[in-house]
């Protein structure tokens, strides 16, 4: 049986080629509304994510990928990232940072920020300071790149978020 640690040992193109094959369960596990209260399962997806994270941005395969990546985000959307009393962050805001950071270090590659800008410029809104600000700086990166995109689809939400900065 291969224990979750046990990914890091892996070749990264296993790990990549895996993906598509655990994507489906990982999908359905961060979805379940037991999620938020399984501490075993919330460690075992943030080490596959880390992981899979990693082999991507090492063997710089993030296009063929960039789907599943940004299904997940989407998937993260859906539930509370703010973080709690304590200020710790819910695990779906762990899964999107990792994967917003993942994707965007890729801001130069025009198709993966077609996928991931609309998506990602929704974590402006969420209520949660820290993700917000990692996300106005990797719009900056992306927007050298990417001006035409995030004109396109992402002007008012940042108009929104900047407005909302600055009243609160």
């Amino acid at each position: 049986m291969l224990l979750a640690g046990d990914l890091f040992a892996l070749d990264d193109a296993v790990v990549v080629r895996d993906f598509s094959k655990c994507f489906d369960k990982i999908y359905s596990i961060i979805s379940s509304p037991d999620y938020v209260i399984n501490d075993n399962d919330q460690s075992v997806v943030e080490i596959f994510i880390t992981r899979i994270a990693y082999a991507i941005r090492d063997l710089k395969v993030v296009e063929q990928h960039a789907n599943s990546l940004v299904s997940l985000l989407e998937c993260c959307l859906c539930h509370d990232l703010k973080p709690s009393a304590r200020g710790e962050d819910p695990p779906h805001a762990k899964i999107a940072s990792e994967i917003i950071s993942c994707l965007f270090l890729n801001y130069h590659r025009k198709e993966v920020m077609r996928l991931a800008l609309p998506v990602a410029v929704k974590f402006l809104h969420k209520g949660n300071k820290e993700l917000s600000r990692n996300m106005s700086k990797y719009l900056s990166l992306a927007a050298v790149h990417n001006a035409d995109l995030l004109a396109q689809s992402c002007v008012q939400p940042i108009i929104d978020s900047v407005i909302a900065g600055e009243l609160s």
